[in-house]
């Protein structure tokens, strides 16, 4: 094995490019599976006869695994080196989404999704140190822009190919479909990840796992049954906030002790690193949060297919493809502190159109407004996620993308509990029918809900003769409740311009190939074979 230095130049060669497809295919499968799920959960609920808050733990479950094992990948990356373990988080996820394909019941998905979140947790992480440390400081936008290339396609294509494949087979092949492309990503990365030399003088924090992991699924656990519960103050929402709460605190404040620790906190004494983290974390809980709800109003309010609800969310993918490769090659010049602004005023701008939403709210303005806000998520996403990282030093580079993507996770969580909770105790606020109750819970029903079943299955006004007038009185009151929640989201929002404002608005030189904070005197040989 030989050593080559890493190239000043900031064209990407073939030798990085080969390297960023084998991230960018794995990042693609996991992130790809996340928004096809997002359309199929009407699907579940009929399939499997449960609830919206019983099938929602498909999406809940696989979260929970992500936010466990993420912390262990930066401690496990240098154990066992990058391009072993991703191989094993490609083959974990791969096998995960065969055993969901064969799924007979709700509980057996949900736990075999979990199974696939274990491997899916990894791959972000893990592929981010990757093609940090082949590309250089040099060239880590471009980089950056490339890896954005499936958190592209995945809200492009993740709800067209997951309705056209509910339509056309069944929910199975949602599942199966990564199966041929789990294999051929594992082939890839043996052929194409160069070897990596592992470190397996480091100790590893069991204290730390023993209080961090658990601490996060319990906390986020509690969050995710909010929706289900409709309160805090049911046991099964505070008694694990409480638990995991306190977990994660007592590993804030122990965390500063190990010298190894399984989550490194001491990262965020780099300013850039903390202003970039905590913007993202905003960010990612009014975005991701509100974008479960973009399909839902279209399936549920509009009546629309699950394919065509997934062409309807495709031109914000558009927007943010068209942005997003810019945005990378302004990061590697321009301070992130002078773009991200004006990406955030394009959402800003395209999320206000979905606070005013009605039961016949003009497609041309949803899939603009759509647009607009993918422009907007094309230059903020990435420039980001390139500020956080770029001012590390090689040897804290695994530890800090794991703390930004455990960020992420912790976010997403977060934003989906949210409005979650907001849209179902809206939509409780609707008007019970008398002598009506739904066959899956016993509950009264109410006329929103009545209305949005019928969207999907009409042979229920048969089972329940209503006039027409209450369908629309029911249509109209869950428009409303989803315009009120994306109220929420467009104050959160705003609310990211705070954080923003204190991103760093002049150069800043990279610590890339440093050991140490201070000028880029000495190059990270990259082996190859």
């Amino acid at each position: 094995m030989t050593q080559q230095p890493v190239a000043t130049s900031t064209k990407l060669d073939a030798a990085v490019l080969k390297v960023a497809g084998v991230v960018v295919l794995g990042a693609i499968m996991s992130i790809l599976d996340v928004t096809v799920v997002s359309v199929a959960l009407p699907t579940f609920q009929s399939e499997f006869d449960a609830t919206y808050a019983r099938v929602a733990w498909t999406m809940t479950g696989y979260t929970l695994a992500l936010a466990t094992v993420i912390p262990l990948s930066g401690w496990a990356a240098d154990r066992f080196g990058t391009k072993r373990l991703y191989m094993v988080a490609l083959a974990l996820f791969t096998i995960g989404s065969g055993l969901c394909a064969t799924a007979d019941s709700i509980g057996e998905l949900i736990a075999w999704r979990v199974i696939q979140g274990l491997g899916g947790g990894m791959l972000m992480p893990l592929g981010m140190t990757i093609i940090t440390r082949a590309a250089g400081p040099h060239r880590i936008g471009r980089l950056m822009a490339v890896l954005g290339i499936p958190m592209l396609l995945g809200p492009i294509t993740g709800p067209i190919l997951g309705g056209w494949l509910i339509d056309v087979a069944s929910w199975h092949w949602i599942f199966l479909i990564n199966l041929p492309i789990g294999l051929v990503a594992l082939v890839y990365a043996q052929l194409a990840l160069p070897r990596d030399n592992a470190a397996p003088s480091e100790s590893f924090d069991f204290l730390g796992m023993l209080m961090l992991s658990p601490g996060l699924a319990l906390f986020l656990y509690g969050i995710s049954t909010l929706p289900e519960t409709g309160t805090v103050a049911d046991t099964k929402v505070w008694l694990p906030m409480l638990v995991g709460g306190a977990l994660v605190v007592a590993f804030v404040l122990y965390s500063f002790r190990p010298r190894h620790p399984l989550l490194d906190l001491r990262l965020f004494r780099n300013r850039s690193l903390t202003i970039a983290a905590v913007t993202m974390f905003v960010f990612i809980i009014a975005f991701m949060g509100a974008g479960l709800l973009f399909p839902s109003y279209f399936l549920q309010v509009r009546g629309e297919t699950t394919l065509a609800a997934g062409l309807l969310i495709a031109p914000q993918g558009i927007g943010a493809m068209l942005t997003m490769p810019i945005a990378g090659m302004l990061a590697d010049r321009v301070p992130v502190g002078r773009t991200v602004p004006f990406a955030l005023v394009l959402i800003a701008a395209g999320f206000f159109t979905f606070t005013q939403l009605g039961t016949d709210t003009s497609y041309w303005l949803l899939c603009g407004s759509l647009f607009v806000m993918g422009l907007g998520m094309g230059g903020t996403m990435m420039p980001i996620m390139t500020s956080a990282l770029k001012t590390l030093t090689a040897v804290e580079v695994a530890r800090g993308s794991t703390l930004v993507n455990i960020l992420q996770q912790i976010g997403g969580s977060v934003g989906a509990a949210i409005m979650s909770v907001i849209l179902t105790s809206e939509l409780n606020g609707s008007r019970p029918i008398p002598g009506a109750t739904d066959p899956a819970t016993g509950a009264p029903l109410t006329e929103a809900q009545l209305a949005i079943a019928a969207q999907q299955q009409p042979e229920l006004i048969q089972q329940f003769p209503v006039p027409p007038s209450l369908i629309e009185r029911g249509l109209d009151f869950a428009a409303d409740s989803f315009s009120t929640t994306f109220w929420v989201a467009f104050g959160l929002v705003l609310l990211t311009f705070v954080p923003a404002a204190f991103l760093p608005r002049r150069r800043e030189p990279s610590h890339l190939l440093d050991g140490e904070p201070g000028e880029d005197k000495r190059q990270v040989p990259v082996p190859i074979h």
